[in-house]
């Protein structure tokens, strides 16, 4: 049976944790790495370290603080925001990331992630997909849900799998921060349409949406965020909710 993973995000502006909705109005929750340790505690398989800002701004994500979680980390980290070369996923990599994260710069030039994997191995490489609904389809976002593109989400990430990415951390913009639920049919859809673990993120507002999303959306892991954050559940009830419902999951703590 597939054992299905519980990651958690920390949006980061500022070197603090941010939470919005639809990427907009961010409040802090706290410190990033006092909670990625705090996270690690009540059982979360991974880490996903994202600079929300830095593609916006321009500028490297923010590394030394990235190290600075990595070093308290047992589990996996994953990095990103701001990633746009292979030098730049080399110094997240050597900065304690297992996995680096890759989103508008692939957008710009698709060859990074062919790059990437050939000098790192797929499996440190994440395509990082933003989505929103456009009629009957999805259309990819980039530089933190700004900009919209012309890409159609699910060819998109069939090109970042053709390319070489280990994983898809999918997200629904339209469903982000607003805790009504994964967007199931998006999440289906890649799914069905990529041969790569694909990570279910925008939503969650309880252990029961979590559930969904790895049992009817398929998805091989879930990214939680505002609702651990504020203390709505926890990363161990979640885990004991999805075991209660038979869905493997590994560490319950």
């Amino acid at each position: 049976m597939l054992t299905r993973r519980i990651i958690v995000c920390l949006d980061v502006k500022g070197g603090r944790v941010v939470k919005g909705v639809r990427f907009q109005q961010l409040r802090d929750m706290g410190d990033p790495v006092e909670l990625a340790q705090r996270y690690e505690s009540e059982g979360a398989d991974e880490i996903t370290f994202l600079d929300i800002a830095a593609s916006a701004e321009e500028r490297q994500t923010l590394l030394g603080l990235a190290q600075r979680t990595a070093e308290r980390l047992f589990i996996p980290l994953t990095i990103g925001g701001g990633v746009r070369s292979a030098e730049d996923v080399d110094r997240a990599l050597r900065s304690g990331a297992d996995k680096v994260s890759i989103n508008t710069a692939a957008v710009a030039r698709p060859e990074v992630i062919t790059e990437c994997a050939a000098r790192f191995g797929s499996q440190c490489v994440v395509a990082s997909i933003d989505a929103s609904r456009n009629g009957n389809s999805w259309r990819v976002y980039t530089h933190g849900g700004r900009t919209a593109t012309d890409l159609d989400a699910l060819d998109w990430a069939r090109e970042c799998v053709r390319r070489g990415a280990g994983e898809i951390l999918l997200t629904s913009i339209d469903r982000d921060g607003v805790r009504t639920g994964y967007d199931l049919e998006l999440t289906s859809a890649v799914v069905k349409a990529v041969s790569v673990p694909v990570i279910a993120s925008g939503g969650a507002g309880s252990a029961e949406h979590v559930a969904d999303a790895l049992d009817k959306g398929g998805a091989e892991a879930a990214l939680v965020a505002g609702i651990v954050h504020d203390g709505t559940t926890s990363v161990r009830e979640i885990k004991r909710s999805l075991a209660k419902r038979g869905i493997a999951v590994r560490r319950v703590v």
